[in-house]
């Protein structure tokens, strides 16, 4: 028997090798979208799959990971989001520093994942705005790379630039006082 968690939403992921790591570690159904071009097929079942199961969004912690999410975001954007860091999702063997994506991550980094997908907030509205975001060194400065990968660490959301930690604090409703919160508990800088 197996013990691995099921999944009911259908889970989008760029390619076969994603889908192959991911049964090692839960039961889910996915959708595979061939890489970063992303044809009209794939767009439509996203769509119809939210309308009768609902999607989690787990691409590559890189660009073209990205460009897939936002595509797929546009086109579908109450899917729930997922996210690896780019340290989870490093090859361990077959050089290191170049292969990078959700085939090499563990079965528990993918369940920790997938146990904190975040929903997008469709009617909430932020308190953060750019000003905010320049204000406490996430924008520019010597760490505000560092202060980003925190942020996107503690609350699930991925690696970003200061643009897009904008666009994703806005879409999952994120406020300052969760943001300060994280900055706060870390005197490291």
């Amino acid at each position: 028997m197996n013990d691995l968690p099921r999944i009911n939403e259908l889970i989008v992921v760029e390619g076969r090798s994603d889908t192959q790591n991911l049964a090692r570690a839960v039961i889910a159904d996915t959708i595979e979208t061939g890489g970063s071009a992303i044809d009209k097929d794939v767009v439509l079942r996203a769509k119809y799959a939210e309308k009768t199961r609902g999607i989690i969004i787990l691409t590559d912690p890189d660009f073209n990971g990205q460009r897939i999410r936002q595509i797929v975001t546009s086109a579908v954007p109450t899917a729930k989001q997922a996210y690896i860091t780019q340290n989870e999702g490093r090859a361990n063997k077959d050089n290191p520093h170049k292969s990078l994506g959700v085939e090499h991550a563990t079965p528990d980094v993918l369940r920790a994942a997938l146990k904190h997908v975040i929903t997008p907030k469709i009617d909430v509205m932020t308190d953060v705005d750019q000003h905010f975001l320049l204000q406490n060194g996430l924008l520019s400065g010597k760490n505000a790379k560092y202060r980003r990968e925190l942020i996107g660490e503690s609350l699930h959301i991925g690696y970003t630039n200061g643009k897009q930690l904008l666009k994703r604090v806005e879409q999952f409703g994120i406020m300052q006082e969760q943001i300060l919160k994280i900055l706060e508990g870390n005197d490291s800088w």
